[in-house]
């Protein structure tokens, strides 16, 4: 794992302060059977985290800046509600980034890690976007647009995964199981969007 975790700021990860998911471990393998997620993928996830390790900086800065940058309902995210740039906050939030691509690939999926997909979720909803950094943002980001740019992520990661010079079948591999596990946490952040105790208008 990423040895400078523990000083990116605002990441909590197991944490007491990280509330716990009503998703158990069993629940969650039940998940991996639903999205396909074999012990294969599990090894070929463990190996896109190894090739991945040395390129986060690199891939968070195509999806921020070449992608999501050049579009303005899903720049304003991390800008003033004026629209303003908020350099500060990207920092901050590009560090987190970049350690989720690690905790992806290369964390443990026990109850921390279910915990902690709970926790992302939520700092994307009304509950807690800002409040981590306090900063002046967008109140939330709709999870429509969550669920649709998981799949731009899919498929740009993909030179990355080839650019140790792996053999293609296992870039293949490596991809599919990246693909997988990006459906597995989009099955457990779409829960604190849901969360029946408040009206889901965060869609």
């Amino acid at each position: 794992m990423n040895e400078t975790a523990v000083d990116i700021p605002g990441y909590s990860y197991a944490r007491d302060d990280v509330a716990k998911s009503s998703i158990s471990e069993a629940q969650l393998a039940e998940l991996k059977v639903s999205a396909g997620f074999s012990d294969e993928d599990e090894r070929y996830l463990r190996l896109a985290g190894a090739v991945l390790s040395d390129q986060t900086e690199q891939l968070v800065h195509h999806w921020r800046n070449h992608i999501i940058a050049g579009v303005p309902h899903l720049a304003r995210h991390s800008r003033t509600p004026e629209g303003e740039p908020s350099p500060a906050y990207l920092e901050r939030s590009n560090a987190r980034f970049r350690q989720w691509i690690l905790d992806t690939c290369l964390r443990p999926w026990d109850q921390d890690w279910i915990n902690y997909q709970q926790e992302i979720a939520l700092r994307h909803t009304s509950l807690k976007k800002n409040q981590v950094d306090d900063v002046r943002s967008s109140p939330y980001v709709p999870l429509r647009d969550v669920i649709a740019f998981t799949g731009v992520m899919n498929e740009t990661i993909k030179p990355y995964l080839a650019a140790h010079g792996n053999p293609a079948d296992e870039v293949e591999k490596m991809h599919s199981a990246w693909c997988k596990a990006i459906q597995v946490q989009l099955a457990l952040w779409i829960g604190p969007y849901t969360d029946a105790r408040r009206e889901p208008k965060e869609w």
